[in-house]
């Protein structure tokens, strides 16, 4: 692992003292950075939190009052969602973080990589035909897990608590038990998920006991995860990395057809990398460069929006979003390039040149829709393809505390239980292969693709990928996580989401919200967002986004306007540190049955 300094355990001045909120939504390259801090004054909360899940919140927040920074409160929850919201939470998938320590700005890759027995084509027949869910369904869809090794790197360069403190929630809620809540419920009992998790025995014994889902208020004890999350605490990533855990994984690949081995996870480095850092609406912004997209989309859209004066224009009118639209079309045309850093065909600083971004705005039609065919990329070198994009299945955690040092944190298992196999002593394993292009120049599912751009369902074939984003083995695959910090000031601002391509639009259009139209927090989250992807050439609305007029105008203009069908959305988790010191979170509750968690440390409840 890269090597970083101990962050330093001096005493810093309590500033806090009374009362946790808890809201739950509705029901049904470079080495790691210095540890540091903003000087502890006169902060009129103890920080905040916005996550996936109630209890994950509630661990992170204990974390504070114990006199834990951001980045504790973050892994805790993160590992609290490893238990509670084991969907997405995870050791078996990976992610990344971004982080203001002080004036301290870092970025952490511990994204998957692709297995050191990948390559070309494992996805494909005989007759070199795309194989059914291949890269889908089963232990050949799975990475090489970045979790363990990422959260255990992000605390050691820039966490405050002891280790062991901080993961000693994740061990209780596995061995105690944890109430199945309604949402996971349902998930488990959804016809999709009751077939995945039906392939694979392992799976079925823990989640569909007697062929069924585990009842909403179920106490489920997961005893192999506690024990592996204790040795984690005790030994660190060497206890999933090596021994009877790893060699548990990889017998559980190998008798269910996947190429994931012990030699894998014990190869696997998670990587510190430089932030994209941009000046945007007066504010400065930190996000994650590649293997992330996301950042570079909601870089490149928000510079065209601020050169087109978009701020200005009627909220809620034809005009922006005919804006929006045509910006995000233009930043998902140059994704065709991104993938590994290591085999990108355009890089952050091309792609976000003020040179090009000013091209990219002065190309656009304010009277006409340009048709996505006719946006060439930054580049002609690529050979792009169309993958079928499904709602993806990640989760995203804000904290600030309260000296004003935040982190946006997202991780991921791609699709809902990843590729479907649970491995008791780590639990379920990811099916990020799938965001390659498997089969570049084709389709990833060819039908699928076809039937959602006849029918106009609202599903969304996936953006434009090609060579650059090709398996090959240590590889890491292409992502559109966008995890974000904004600041002007004392005032700082976290965020990020779920909910696969729609991240990076869905968080530019929260950022913007916040930052542009001055919006409360909850309601910035609340508002009606857009999608365009450029291919398939159509403009998704969430119901409300538009009057009956802006459809009308927008379809004059050249627009498709499609209603986003229920539950393709991206789900969107803000906090907020205000200039006066005091703090605010907002959790997205889009969607039924979700279980969401916002908390608020009040003064002084925050501990030496």
């Amino acid at each position: 692992m890269a090597r970083a300094c101990r962050p330093p355990h001096a005493a810093r001045r309590c500033c806090l003292a009374a009362g946790l909120l808890l809201a739950a939504g509705p029901p049904g390259a470079s080495a790691a950075p210095a540890a540091g801090g903003a000087p502890a004054g006169d902060s009129a909360c103890g920080g905040a939190i916005a996550s996936g899940h109630v209890q994950a919140t509630a661990t992170g927040l204990a974390m504070l009052r114990g006199g834990g920074n951001a980045v504790d409160a973050a892994v805790a929850t993160a590992l609290a969602l490893a238990v509670v919201y084991p969907q997405a939470g995870n050791l078996g998938g990976g992610g990344f973080a971004v982080v203001k320590i002080g004036d301290r700005i870092a970025a952490l890759d511990f994204r998957e990589t692709a297995p050191a027995a990948a390559r070309r084509g494992m996805y494909l027949d005989a007759a070199g035909r795309r194989a059914a869910d291949a890269s889908k369904v089963g232990p050949l869809a799975a990475g090489t897990p970045g979790s363990p090794a990422g959260l255990y790197e992000l605390h050691r360069a820039l966490g405050k608590l002891p280790w062991a403190r901080v993961v000693a929630p994740a061990v209780a809620l596995a061995r105690d038990g944890f109430e199945v809540n309604a949402y996971l419920h349902e998930l488990l009992a959804a016809p999709a998920q009751r077939r995945l998790l039906s392939r694979f025995p392992e799976s079925a014994a823990v989640w569909l006991p007697h062929g069924q889902a585990l009842a909403a208020g179920t106490r489920l004890r997961l005893p192999a995860l506690a024990a592996t999350l204790a040795g984690y605490a005790e030994r660190g990533p060497s206890a999933i990395a090596e021994g009877p855990v790893a060699a548990a994984v990889a017998a559980a690949s190998r008798r269910h057809g996947g190429v994931l081995g012990a030699g894998d996870l014990a190869a696997y480095r998670p990587v510190w990398r430089q932030p994209l850092q941009l000046s945007l609406f007066g504010w400065q912004l930190a996000t994650m460069p590649l293997p992330s997209a996301g950042g570079i989309l909601l870089g490149q859209s928000c510079g065209m929006l601020e050169r087109l004066r978009w701020g200005a224009l009627p909220r809620g009118g034809a005009d922006r979003a005919h804006l929006l639209a045509e910006a995000f079309r233009r930043a998902f045309a140059d994704r065709a390039l991104l993938g590994d850093p290591t085999a990108s065909q355009a890089t952050p600083a091309e792609l976000l040149d003020p040179r090009w971004i000013a091209a990219r705005a002065a190309g656009i039609d304010r009277g006409r829709a340009t048709p996505s065919a006719a946006v060439a990329p930054w580049s002609r070198a690529a050979a792009p393809s169309t993958a079928w994009s499904r709602g993806g299945e990640t989760t995203h955690l804000s904290v600030v505390d309260g000296d004003g040092n935040a982190v946006a944190l997202t991780t991921t298992l791609n699709d809902l239980f990843g590729c479907g196999l649970y491995v008791p002593e780590l639990g379920f394993l990811n099916d990020e292969m799938d965001d390659f292009a498997t089969d570049p120049g084709a389709p990833h599912d060819p039908k699928a693709a076809a039937d959602a751009t006849a029918k106009d369902d609202g599903r969304s074939p996936a953006a434009s990928a090609g060579a650059a984003n090709e398996v090959a083995p240590g590889k890491r695959m292409l992502s559109s996580m966008t995890p974000t910090i904004a600041w002007r000031g004392r005032e700082i601002i976290a965020l990020g989401g779920r909910g696969s391509l729609r991240i990076p639009t869905h968080t530019t259009q929260v950022l913007l919200a916040l930052l542009v139209d001055h919006e409360p927090l909850q309601a910035a989250v609340d508002r009606p967002r857009l999608h365009h992807q450029g291919m398939p050439d159509r403009l998704e609305a969430e119901p409300g986004a538009l009057s009956p007029e802006a459809v009308r105008e927008l379809v004059r203009r050249g627009h498709r306007v499609v209603v986003a069908a229920p539950g393709e959305t991206a789900r969107v988790n803000v906090v907020r540190r205000l200039a006066d010191g005091s703090c605010e979170a907002a959790v997205d509750q889009r969607g039924a049955a979700q279980a969401g968690g916002q908390g608020v440390l009040a003064r002084g409840e925050r501990r030496r």
